[in-house]
């Protein structure tokens, strides 16, 4: 009878055995955690709360360590007692896991959750741990190999460009690197994967990627590639060693250049081919040629004119063309003002209007006022706009009075405040009247000529002003 008895217990604990569950009447006191308990992945198995409080203090601060794994199986780790680890646990919370455990009947076995994380109150040297960390071979290691993505090579006279192999490497990015082994320690954490935590670089670009095999075909175009300039009749050819000295690799997915040497080449087009500011030969009307200078003429945009040669020479193609201006002149040719324009002679005080190269409309006029200091700037403009019947004003007095208001009925303005139109209050024209009773600066007409003339002129016309 005791031995069917024996065999019924030893049956009954076989069934509890193979669930995986054992009560409280088979393991442990209540004032002890049960089997299996860890915390934060430390074992506190049979041990009383200030048992674990001590262990789990013990070792953090003597024996806490932070493993690093690092690529292809390396690791590293940062020892608590490098950093002056220590470790406090939050009030109560052992106590709450007790006493769950005991309200759950002490359930332990292979089915029985008796793991727990708690966020640990732990300190350390912020100085030391950054010291540490930067001593890691992954951070400051000589085995480090840079990862580089594929590229096209650089460019070599006489040779084609050719794709370089990605490099796959074991550097990390380090702020990201150190922050996360910050986090570790932190938390409390005894591992970290700094695979899994994306901390190394990543290959980006393959040598067998499409648009890298595109680029380095348009970059070995650029090698055959011509881009022509042209100014009128003239022309000036950008030949593909130049191009190609430009060229510094791809990125993001075109060919890169060195923005500096495209801008030098643009500054040195634009000294060879701008004319604005500069002083240039002007056939009068009686047969004298004077110099003249003035804003008047061609002046290319340079950086407008760096980027559109930045944008063609990334297509690889040969072209012809003419290079953006910030300010154009009539043409290319000689003169640059064309055959067409105003002539003031500021000497002789006589006005010329010059169309297709003839003298078309002519009349003497008074410039400004030598004695008093107002004098009719030479020089090379273009007339800005022309208006019928305009009040032109002096300057404002302080009491709100102008210096002087003028009616007139033909306004033709070439530069700035300054220009033709018609004067019905002088009696006379030309000669010397502009010394000493001349105008604020403007060229006054005689009124019964200036109305062909304002019929003759538009906007933009060239203006010359010589003496």
């Amino acid at each position: 009878m005791r031995n069917h008895k024996k065999c019924a217990i030893g049956r009954i604990l076989a069934v509890w055995m193979a669930a995986g569950v054992l009560t409280l009447t088979a393991y442990g006191e209540e004032n002890t955690f049960v089997q299996g308990t860890t915390l934060n992945g430390l074992g506190i198995s049979g041990m009383t709360v200030d048992e674990a409080k001590a262990h789990i203090g013990n070792f953090y601060t003597n024996e806490y360590k932070l493993t690093i794994k690092e690529r292809n199986g390396a690791t590293e780790t940062i020892q608590g007692k490098d950093i002056g680890y220590t470790i406090g646990l939050p009030d109560g919370a052992l106590e709450e896991i007790l006493q769950k455990e005991n309200a759950a009947g002490r359930v332990f076995g292979p089915d029985a959750d008796n793991d727990y994380r708690i966020q640990l109150q732990n300190t350390y040297n912020a100085e030391a741990l950054e010291a540490r960390i930067l001593e890691l071979n992954c951070i400051s290691g000589s085995g480090i190999t840079t990862t580089q993505d594929a590229h096209v090579s650089e460019y070599q006279e006489g040779k084609p460009f050719t794709i370089v192999p990605e490099v796959r490497g074991n550097n990390v990015y380090p702020e990201k690197t150190m922050q996360v082994i910050r986090d570790a320690v932190a938390a409390g954490d005894r591992e970290v994967s700094l695979e899994d935590a994306g901390c190394y670089y990543q290959v980006q670009m393959t040598a067998g990627d499409e648009r890298l095999k595109d680029l380095c075909d348009t970059m070995n175009r650029c090698r055959e590639m011509e881009i022509t300039y042209t100014f009128g009749e003239d022309s000036e050819a950008v030949k593909a060693d130049v191009i190609c000295s430009w060229l510094t690799g791809t990125a993001d997915g075109e060919i890169q250049l060195d923005n500096e040497k495209v801008a030098a080449f643009v500054a040195e087009l634009a000294g060879r081919h701008d004319t604005a500011g500069t002083a240039r030969t002007f056939r009068t009307a009686d047969g004298r040629e004077v110099s003249v200078s003035g804003a008047y003429g061609w002046r290319i945009d340079q950086a407008a004119e760096k980027e559109a040669l930045t944008a063609i020479v990334r297509t690889g193609e040969s072209q012809s063309r003419e290079p953006q201006y910030a300010q154009a002149a009539a043409w290319h040719g000689d003169p640059e003002w064309g055959q067409t324009y105003v002539e003031i002679d500021l000497t002789n005080q006589h006005v010329y209007m010059v169309k297709d190269g003839a003298v078309v409309w002519d009349a003497p006029c008074v410039t400004g006022n030598e004695a008093r200091g107002h004098h009719t700037p030479a020089g090379i403009y273009t007339m800005t706009y022309k208006q019928r019947d305009r009040v032109l004003r002096g300057a404002r007095r302080a009491d709100g009075s102008y210096e002087y208001e003028s009616p007139v009925s033909y306004w033709m303005p070439f530069n700035g405040g300054i220009g033709l139109h018609d004067a019905n209050w002088r009696g006379s024209f030309g000669g010397t009247i502009y010394k000493t009773n001349g105008s604020h600066g403007c060229v006054n007409l005689p009124p019964s000529k200036t109305g062909a003339l304002y019929d003759l002129v538009y906007q933009g016309i060239p203006v010359i002003c010589y003496h």
